[in-house]
């Protein structure tokens, strides 16, 4: 990839995105930090220490001269799954670590920020710059991850906690659709701003006749789903999504609470009537291929989306789509641990498309592929339908 960046420019971007990251926990209690209820949510304090963890194994530790690891046990706390630079702690046991405290995270936060400053505030080579580029947008990946887990956390206590936050759905205001016409499409990545190396190798796709929503299913819509029995009409289902509602006795979406007074619905703002005028979310890829074939309609292809996404107002959920995660002609991952970042991901997982309202501003694109397996549901997921 191709990223043109200058050291102030750069530098001051840096520091922009730490403190947001921060920002996003700055209505946590300390008790909040530390907790896993799952072994798909890292703990927030995990999130900031693996953020920082990435500038110094990647940058401070191998370019800046003379530097001094904040510590030699880190890289074992906060490595994620880079088999490349060493042994880590399980993702299962990341909420089992009381230790290093969030005080001593927070430390580390800005020993490092004073460095990688420092670093950049002298002559850096352009592949320098391009690998903080990089590191900039991985933490703005975790940002929205970070926003995932809180969720999590705080939807699962029975004081069901309010974030303060504005991120917040506003309703789907139009029911059209429009056309996309037969004929051959590039897909793919241009230009020389940032992108991630799975969006690139553009190519050229054979489109067929096809229609496309202008909005994403409602609350509404997918209680009539539920209503009309789609959680128990095998039919609607694939095998594996099938085995899935059976296992986990699956009746609705993620953070929907059925009670006496009809459904309630967990947000950030806290628990709240459900909102028919919503956009669903918390959906599994399971849950968006039935609800579409019971409305005897389909999930776009992501060549599809990519292609009418100039005329889709996107943004509010991630959007599912009937592609598998998988590479682009010519795609090359890169070697080490930066090549670990995309490429060992391209099996059983779906693509998704678009932004969310947790996604970090000016990091979304039209040519961004998002990949979850088809169960995961705790991201801000969403419907559009195609036919």
């Amino acid at each position: 990839m191709e990223v043109l960046t200058s050291q102030p420019t750069i530098k001051k971007k840096f520091l922009e995105i730490r403190k947001h990251t921060e920002a996003i926990c700055s209505s946590l209690q300390k008790d909040d930090f530390s907790v896993q209820p799952v072994a798909f949510v890292s703990p927030p304090k995990w999130h900031l220490g693996h953020t920082t963890w990435f500038f110094e194994q990647f940058v401070l530790s191998v370019y800046k001269e003379d530097y001094t690891l904040f510590s030699e046990d880190f890289a074992f706390y906060f490595n994620s799954y880079y088999n490349n630079v060493g042994e880590r702690i399980l993702r299962v046991n990341r909420g089992n670590m009381t230790r290093p405290t969030t005080d001593e995270v927070y430390k580390y936060r800005t020993y490092i920020n004073h460095h990688l400053s420092e670093f950049l505030s002298n002559d850096v080579d352009q592949g320098i710059l391009d690998l903080v580029e990089i590191g900039l947008q991985h933490e703005q990946q975790h940002q929205e991850l970070l926003m995932y887990d809180i969720k999590y956390i705080f939807g699962n206590q029975p004081a069901f906690p309010v974030l303060d936050t504005t991120v917040e759905l506003k309703p789907e205001t139009t029911h059209d659709y429009l056309t996309i016409k037969e004929g051959l499409y590039e897909i793919g990545h241009k230009g020389k701003d940032f992108c991630f190396d799975n969006e690139q190798g553009l190519h050229k796709v054979y489109i067929h006749n096809c229609e496309i929503s202008k909005s994403l299913v409602t609350n509404g819509e997918y209680l009539e789903f539920i209503e009309a029995g789609g959680y128990s009409n095998f039919n609607l289902w694939h095998a594996d999504g099938w085995d899935w509602v059976q296992n986990n006795n699956i009746q609705a979406p993620m953070y929907w609470h059925r009670t006496e007074q009809g459904y309630k619905q967990y947000t950030l703002k806290g628990l709240k009537d459900l909102n028919k005028g919503l956009p669903v979310s918390h959906i599994s890829f399971y849950e968006a291929w039935a609800f579409a074939e019971w409305k005897e309609m389909r999930l776009p292809t992501e060549f599809e989306w990519e292609v009418a996404s100039k005329q889709l107002n996107y943004g509010q959920l991630w959007e599912w789509t009937n592609s598998a995660y998988l590479p682009y002609p010519k795609y090359q991952k890169a070697e080490g641990a930066i090549g670990e970042y995309n490429g060992k991901f391209m099996v059983n997982t779906m693509v998704m498309r678009g932004a969310s309202i947790a996604t970090p501003k000016d990091h979304s694109r039209p040519t961004y592929r998002n990949f979850f397996t088809p169960e995961t549901r705790w991201q801000f997921s969403g419907i559009r339908l195609a036919k």
